[in-house]
């Protein structure tokens, strides 16, 4: 998400560092560059021009530290607005003093409200909630069907009536068995239609007023851009919504959604979807996001993700074994393991500062090459992973044939193991950390 906008404003940074310092013409000029980008990004125009007459009025303003470049001074001032744009701090959702917490998800069809129902419902058990979910759609094909597959995934209970009972019923229904099953967070699945119209809105008017939900979350398709705010200020001026789920995110390079919704309706963006698997759901950081769409990276995001995807005992037997020399082949594939469970790799180099973003591009970035090499590794016995000296050819043939790979791929691997077996050897050694970090110096 953000591409073309991230790729513009590098552009427009780098212009300026030829400058000896900010003027008012070449505010102007970098400006027009900046808001020829946001309408690009499809951000609504209104957004787009006070946004551009706030950065400008600081820009020349006395705030600017003189001993900064222009680029850097530039740059300051529109991540600062970014972050204002978009919201300041991340939205939280509100949970009821009382359980059960009743979070209502509305929007249009095909916006993902069901997946994000399924996603928000990990979210709250990775939390340490005891969501249930009820299946409120009664209207589209295989909806009910679909949240119940997703509460089979979370071992999550799901309530659905299929007796021909109106959506209202079902939430009532949801909402009293939750108390009884000692579940602490109600979601509401409720339908959606192809466009906002009034049947669709008294029926979503009739849940609230029935089980009066804490939070009224509206799930928007990313992708639709300036539609999305349209679709917001409608759900907003009958709903009063509490914030929005804005999905597909992973899928939409220019993002003007994100940085519109916020602005027009004053409602909070309260997660962004990533990806199509369960745990693809972010909350929404506007300082975060501020930060990826300036190529900053995000390094919080990058070490949250790692803290929950890494096992801190593993990480330590790990570190012996390092420092001892009997790293082998099985510990080589558990650290695969759990990298794949991280994210694509795409993903996780975009969060690291200072990415060449026109290098990754010309990057061959092989998502499933992670697959591949854990079959190989899988396809070998335990004998040879503990011992991969006695890998010969005949076995490396036979490994190949197992992994549904090639032989050259299985030499690969075991080239790439014995590289970082060399590596580990030489940083053991006596002030080897500390060469390193010299050469890492941008300066000497």
């Amino acid at each position: 998400m953000f591409e073309e906008l991230t790729g513009r404003m590098e552009v427009i940074v780098r212009n300026l560092r030829g400058q000896g310092k900010l003027t008012e013409k070449n505010i102007d000029d970098s400006l027009r560059q900046v808001r020829r980008a946001l309408l690009e990004a499809d951000v609504n125009f209104k957004v787009a021009r006070s946004f551009i007459d706030t950065v400008k009025e600081k820009a020349l303003g006395q705030g600017v530290l003189k001993n900064l470049s222009p680029g850097q001074q530039m740059v300051g001032v529109v991540h600062r607005e970014l972050i204002s744009l978009m919201g300041e701090e991340a939205a939280e959702i509100a949970f009821a003093e009382t359980s059960p917490t009743i979070v209502m998800l509305v929007g249009l069809q095909g916006s993902g409200k069901t997946t994000a129902t399924g996603k928000l419902a990990r979210f709250f058990l990775d939390a340490g909630r005891r969501p249930m979910l009820a299946a409120a759609d009664v209207y589209r094909p295989a909806a009910v069907k679909q949240l119940q597959v997703l509460g089979e995934q979370l071992g999550v209970p799901v309530v659905s009536l299929g007796d021909g009972r109106s959506p209202e019923t079902i939430c009532r229904v949801a909402v009293d068995r939750a108390g009884q099953e000692d579940c602490d967070v109600v979601m509401l699945d409720t339908a959606g239609r192809l466009h906002v119209d009034e049947e669709m809105m008294e029926e979503l008017s009739g849940i609230r007023g029935a089980v009066h939900p804490h939070e009224i979350l509206l799930v928007v398709d990313g992708m639709t851009g300036q539609d999305a705010v349209n679709v917001a200020e409608a759900f907003d001026r009958r709903l009063d919504i509490d914030g929005c789920i804005l999905t597909k995110m992973d899928g939409d390079a220019r993002g003007g959604a994100a940085l519109s919704i916020r602005q027009i309706t004053r409602k909070p963006i309260k997660f962004v979807g990533v990806g199509e698997k369960l745990e693809a759901l972010e909350v929404f950081h506007p300082e975060r996001m501020a930060s990826r769409i300036l190529g900053m990276g995000d390094v919080v995001s990058l070490v949250e993700r790692a803290q929950a995807t890494i096992d801190v005992e593993e990480a330590r037997k790990l570190e012996t074994k390092l420092r001892k020399q009997t790293f082998n082949l099985e510990d080589f594939r558990s650290q695969l393991q759990q990298l794949g469970k991280m994210g694509s790799m795409q993903e996780l180099v975009e969060m690291m500062p200072g990415f060449n973003r026109k290098a990754l591009k010309g990057m061959d970035m092989d998502e499933k090459a992670l697959v591949r090499m854990d079959a190989i590794l899988s396809s070998m016995t335990k004998h040879e992973r503990a011992r991969p000296v006695v890998i010969n050819g005949s076995r490396r043939r036979r490994i190949a044939r197992g992994s549904g790979t090639s032989v050259q791929e299985v030499n690969q691997l075991l080239k790439q193991y014995n590289m970082m077996q060399k590596m580990m050897k030489q940083l053991n050694r006596p002030g080897a950390l500390e060469q390193l970090g010299q050469r890492m110096l941008p300066f000497r």
